[in-house]
């Protein structure tokens, strides 16, 4: 599966001004909602479930929310690029600015790892998350991610 199947630019929020972690799932919730008819609170019950288990904050500005659902049958990404970062108890302690919002189908276990895998990877590469920072609109950040 490749991220341009599951992201586009009506899911990228460039320049949110949010004010916690709690905010910027809630919003990441909202950018997922819509697909398979799936609801913004179930969404967000889903990702609050998964940070139960560990935050999801990877380091350097940099959280990768994501969650599985049986109500959904197609994987959703979703973007927020935050004008000042938030405390998201990351390893590193630094506050995220940047939060990719993933929604898989329950039984897509092998799918869901591997592009979860692939993201992590992309944003662990400082020049991408440079270029990202930088990206003046949803469709640029997107033709990055999707690159």
């Amino acid at each position: 599966m490749k991220l341009a199947e599951v992201l586009d630019a009506s899911r990228v929020s460039i320049d949110q001004s949010l004010s916690s972690k709690k905010r910027a799932l809630e919003e990441i919730s909202k950018l997922l909602s819509g697909r398979d008819g799936l609801a913004e609170a179930d969404i967000f019950n889903a990702l609050m479930a998964r940070e139960k288990l560990g935050s999801t904050g990877l380091g350097h500005g940099v959280a990768i929310p994501h969650g599985r659902m049986s109500e959904t049958r197609s994987t959703t990404a979703a973007l927020i690029r935050l004008t000042h970062g938030v405390d998201y108890d990351a390893h590193d302690g630094q506050a995220v600015d940047l939060v990719f919002g993933l929604i898989v189908p329950q039984s897509a276990t092998e799918d869901h790892l591997k592009l979860l895998a692939a993201v992590a990877e992309k944003f662990s590469e400082e020049d991408f998350c440079k270029q990202l920072r930088a990206a003046e609109s949803p469709e640029a950040a997107v033709e990055l991610l999707t690159a």
